[in-house]
């Protein structure tokens, strides 16, 4: 499980789960709003050709679709390309890797919001035991006890 962390500018801290990083991206798109490809899509030219009926040696496709026939062009036809709005622009695709959890957290965080993801219950657990960690000094105990009431429900961690 993915768990994760949200401390708004004005609000209470909230702490919830994803089953994975598909998950994620859906729960994110849903709580903003958004589309999933939104958040975090990842696709080669030739598969976004496909989702428009064409393919690359079609004639007169570069005439019908110039702008994914430069990116194929460009990157080629099977090199994953990455959508990831809040971090690269709305609708721009690039070669260079974005990874699920990093264009969810930029979603989370593009209001002001303090956000945290952890990748598995292990890491959530270690963050929750650091003393140390600077969101929870001051008001912040309440983060810390949002994180450990969703460890507690997703039975990651003991109620003691």
């Amino acid at each position: 499980m993915i768990y994760v962390l949200e401390c708004p500018p004005a609000g209470t801290p909230r702490a919830w789960f994803a089953y994975d990083a598909e998950d994620l991206v859906e729960r994110v798109a849903d709580r903003r709003g958004l589309k999933p490809w939104e958040v975090w899509d990842r696709r080669s030219a030739r598969e976004l050709l496909a989702m428009c009926g064409e393919q690359p040696d079609a004639p007169g496709v570069g005439e019908r679709l110039p702008a994914l026939c430069a990116l194929g062009a460009e990157h080629g036809w099977d090199t994953a390309l990455y959508r990831a709005d809040a971090l690269l622009g709305r609708g721009v695709l690039a070669a260079q890797e974005v990874r699920p959890l990093q264009a969810c957290g930029a979603v989370l965080a593009a209001d002001g919001t303090a956000v945290r993801i952890w990748p598995d219950e292990t890491s959530a657990i270690h963050a929750f035991e650091h003393e140390a960690e600077p969101l929870w000094h001051g008001a912040g105990w309440r983060a810390r006890h949002a994180l450990r009431d969703q460890l507690i429900a997703t039975e990651a961690l003991a109620d003691s």
